[in-house]
């Protein structure tokens, strides 16, 4: 199996460099590509991403900014692999957790793995982003009848068919939700395994606000009252 690690950037300069170093040195159970998208940054992060040097590296460049959905969108389509993950370059998460995520798909237990953040262990997190993230989750859960742990996780691993297949229109933070309600609307439960994350603040470069989250609620609304896809009939 090959898995393609999406990775969306937008002026992160001052993290980029490391966020590639950690993402290549992981020890991986498969063969691996990491597709890069700069989606229209205008600090360095393109000339850093220029000098990088490594095989299993691909770069993408959008000439203007158009959100992290169009960036997954553009990274998809360029896609080589079997499955994806979707990898900040933020050093929120660590790739160290992917070969974890990978397991159960390995051995069969699971085709859909999201990393579940427990916000346990942390120096210090924003009360009302905890707060939004459960909130946007428990929608989920309750539009859904499901029981997922955290649905605004960017560790989302699934076969690249599959996520092509959901034709996903946000272009924005809001495709998490809509990947979300998609999957549960076709009634794919996500297997998830517990991730460790470092949250940064707004200071830091945080660019999700409380507007993404209401628009998060929207969509899974949407998604819940559109009729579930009919399975294709067999030929005759």
């Amino acid at each position: 199996m090959k898995l393609s690690i999406l990775m969306p950037v937008y002026n992160e300069e001052e993290r980029i460099a490391d966020a590639l170093k950690q993402a290549l040195a992981v020890d991986y159970p498969c063969e691996i590509e990491l597709v890069v998208v700069d989606d229209g940054s205008r600090d360095g992060t393109g000339e850093i991403l220029g000098r990088a040097d490594d095989s299993r590296l691909r770069v993408i460049t959008h000439s203007r900014n158009a959100g992290k959905g169009a960036a997954i969108k553009t990274a998809v389509a360029s896609a080589e692999g079997e499955y994806m993950v979707i990898l900040d370059a933020d050093l929120e998460y660590d790739p160290q957790d992917i070969p974890r995520l990978l397991a159960p798909v390995l051995d069969g237990r699971a085709t859909v793995v999201y990393g579940n953040r427990t916000f346990g262990s942390h120096s210090a997190y924003s009360f009302w982003y905890v707060m939004g993230n459960k909130g946007v989750t428990m929608a989920a859960n309750v539009l859904f009848n499901s029981y997922i742990g955290d649905l605004e996780t960017c560790f989302k691993l699934m076969p690249v068919e599959l996520y092509r297949s959901l034709g996903v229109r946000s272009r924005g933070f809001g495709m998490e939700a809509e990947v979300t309600g998609k999957l549960l609307r076709r009634r794919i439960r996500p297997y998830e395994v517990p991730i460790s994350y470092r949250a940064r603040g707004r200071e830091e470069g945080k660019k999700i606000t409380w507007k993404d989250g209401v628009e998060a609620i929207w969509i899974l609304g949407r998604e819940r009252t559109r009729p579930r896809p009919r399975p294709a009939r067999s030929p005759r």
